[in-house]
């Protein structure tokens, strides 16, 4: 598949569920109205659609949520997306996780072919933690993370960078991750849904970041990508790599192989437009796949150059449906 801009389409995010058991303030409102059940696709149409891409050229998938790990099931269509990767018709499958659920499910995850998993954590402070996350516990998302390790799983530490909240954590969240051989990757806040916070008051620029951690850090450049928006450098003192998602101070869209779709079965082409293609319909509608097939071409034509993202003074974010409804 590829799109108007010439960019060949390679990586599929998908959201298994907009539901999530915490409530981030970065990315959630705390009274959020979830989809109802109806609405959801099930395991059987997200294994049906995934397979549909898989045959059109997607090479990686990632499974996001709201918090994968939370929907009944998820790990039949883990085990479903492991074989084509063991087949060769998939070279990667991942997960982005906050972690919570991660203890009980890390040994499944590495046996259904999983060799990589994101785990998002903003900082290492519990009562900060419990904070921003409404009411989590980090002992709860640490012993997912080490239970994780053990299976073998190579971690990545996705941290938000959050202006005067966790500015102060970057350098002990890189030494952290090295003594622990984990990649860390920071994100500037994007403007995604209506969360009851002013955007401004949260957006911290990672060229601001980076210059700090330069000062105690010797960060080297590095040719390294896994197929996402990050841009990686080389942390010398520690061996790890830190990665750099910045969509709002520099966007990442020149180089965009991904599209994503919700749980509710609609594809967005671009993470920061709102136009959409509904695939639920021609899914539901027919066994046979060609209606779908010709939706999703639809969709990948009309992938946008770029995306708008922007922070205005009010708050009010460009893009309206929140990031649990898309998929991170």
């Amino acid at each position: 598949m590829i799109d108007r801009q010439g960019r060949k389409i390679t990586y599929l995010r998908v959201s298994v569920t907009d539901r999530c058991d915490l409530r981030c303030v970065y990315c959630m409102a705390e009274d959020t109205r979830f989809l109802p059940k109806a609405e959801v696709l099930t395991i059987e149409e997200l294994d049906r659609l995934c397979r549909v891409f898989v045959r059109k050229g997607i090479r990686k998938i990632r499974l996001t949520g709201g918090e994968p790990l939370v929907r009944r099931n998820v790990m039949a269509l883990i085990a479903g997306m492991g074989d084509l990767v063991a087949d060769g018709s998939l070279d990667e499958l991942t997960l982005t996780t906050n972690g919570t659920h991660l203890a009980r499910h890390a040994e499944a995850l590495a046996a259904a072919g999983m060799r990589r998993i994101n785990v998002s954590l903003d900082t290492l402070d519990p009562v900060r933690f419990q904070g921003l996350t409404r009411w989590g516990r980090l002992d709860q998302v640490m012993n997912g993370i080490m239970a994780a390790k053990a299976a073998g799983l190579a971690v990545k530490i996705n941290a938000v960078a959050l202006k005067g909240v966790n500015e102060d954590e970057f350098d002990r969240l890189v030494d952290w991750c090295g003594r622990q051989v984990f990649d860390l990757c920071l994100i500037e806040t994007m403007p995604l849904g209506e969360i009851h916070a002013d955007r401004i008051d949260q957006y911290l620029p990672l060229s601001e970041v980076r210059a700090r951690l330069e000062r105690n850090w010797t960060l080297k450049a590095t040719d390294y990508r896994t197929g996402g928006p990050a841009r990686y450098v080389e942390v010398a003192e520690t061996g790890r790599r830190l990665g750099f998602i910045t969509p709002m101070s520099h966007n990442f869209c020149e180089s965009c192989n991904r599209v994503r779709i919700t749980c509710s079965g609609t594809l967005f082409p671009c993470l920061g437009q709102e136009e959409a293609i509904d695939l639920k319909q021609p899914l539901r509608s027919s066994e046979s796949d060609l209606p779908l097939e010709l939706a999703i071409d639809r969709a990948v034509d009309r992938k946008p150059e770029g995306h708008d993202f922007v922070i205005e003074r009010d708050g009010v974010p460009t893009v309206h449906r929140p990031m649990s409804v898309t998929g991170g």
